[in-house]
């Protein structure tokens, strides 16, 4: 039985081709253990796949490959009991996308390991609106409340407009923190007041290498965007504050100075959405379950089909998207 996807193959001279096709059942790699087969009805678009797919970074070792980090289904074949068929889940990370064939198709094959009964609040295509960029922002969510930040503290968000950082400024929102937006996009204002900023920030302010110690502004932040940019956000954050690093944008590189760590206390906590076991998964989801404004989904995702997809990719790289991109299977 075959199915459409998004599939990688690479030439001889190592070159990426993207292309849509049907694929059969049989084409499927091996997996070592029992499996859990899912068909999916809806996945996302992330930059991680975007690069996969242009070739721009080397995510995918293995050719062929189906990329997509995300997604959510029903299942239609199961090895194990515990994963009965017609189970709704969703699957965030894993190495799915990268190690395994991935979501961007209309059906996967998976470890059982990696799968997450559906959050009953959410519809299939709320939990992808939301996909690996909301769990992440739900993540570094959890460790400002664990480190005690109460409500009302100012926020920092860097890379707002990309998919952690829209969804990690309607989620502070929500939980009642002042939200300070920081975007490369001069015309993105609007859209990060919408989705809960009280103030918005230039990139270019803190873009170029700055002083090891400046004046505190910010009790916490989310950093989706590294190097430079995420030396600076330490240097203002105040007294025995927390940053949490998730991202990578402007690169791995971290030019900076141990003195707001040990001058100021300041905590700078890493956060892994791809490996992080299913107790932190839970927690995560639950707290977008619990707190995360639905109706705000409208204003960060974008609808697309499989057909959109090497397209809309492309446009990741050039670095002109806005918010999250929802891939409908059935469209």
């Amino acid at each position: 039985m075959s199915f459409r996807a998004i599939y990688l193959e690479q030439d001889a001279q190592r070159v990426t081709k993207a292309s849509l096709r049907k694929v059969e059942e049989s084409q499927f790699p091996e997996i070592s253990g029992p499996t859990v087969e899912v068909t999916v009805s809806h996945s996302t678009l992330n930059y991680k796949d975007a690069l996969a797919i242009t070739g721009k970074a080397p995510v995918v070792r293995r050719f062929p490959h189906v990329p997509g980090i995300d997604f959510a289904g029903v299942i239609t074949s199961s090895d194990v009991s515990s994963w009965p068929i017609g189970t709704p889940v969703i699957v965030n990370g894993y190495g799915v996308g990268e190690n395994y064939w991935g979501g961007l198709a209309e059906k996967v094959r998976v470890l059982p390991g990696f799968l997450l009964d559906r959050p009953a609040r959410f519809s299939a295509e709320e939990c992808m609106a939301l996909g690996t960029a909301g769990y992440t922002a739900a993540l570094c969510v959890l460790a400002i409340q664990k480190h005690g930040v109460e409500k009302g503290a100012k926020v920092l968000v860097t890379g707002a407009t990309g998919g952690v950082g829209s969804v990690a400024v309607a989620l502070l929102d929500s939980l009642g923190y002042e939200v300070v937006a920081v975007s490369g996009k001069p015309d993105a204002e609007g859209y990060l007041r919408k989705l809960g900023a009280k103030s918005v920030s230039p990139r270019s302010d803190f873009a170029s290498p700055g002083k090891p110690l400046q004046k505190e502004q910010w009790a916490a932040a989310v950093d989706t965007v590294g190097s430079v940019v995420l030396s600076n956000v330490c240097a203002g954050t105040q007294y025995g504050g927390i940053v949490t690093a998730c991202g990578l944008a402007q690169g791995m590189d971290f030019p900076a100075t141990v003195a707001p760590f040990i001058l100021r206390a300041v905590s700078l906590v890493g956060i892994d959405s791809v490996i992080a076991p299913n107790s932190m998964r839970l927690q995560a989801w639950q707290l977008l379950a619990t707190n995360f404004p639905r109706t705000t989904l409208n204003e960060f995702a974008t609808t697309i089909s499989l057909e959109n997809v090497i397209e809309i990719a492309n446009k990741f790289i050039e670095g002109s998207v806005t918010g999250r991109y929802l891939v409908d299977m059935a469209l």
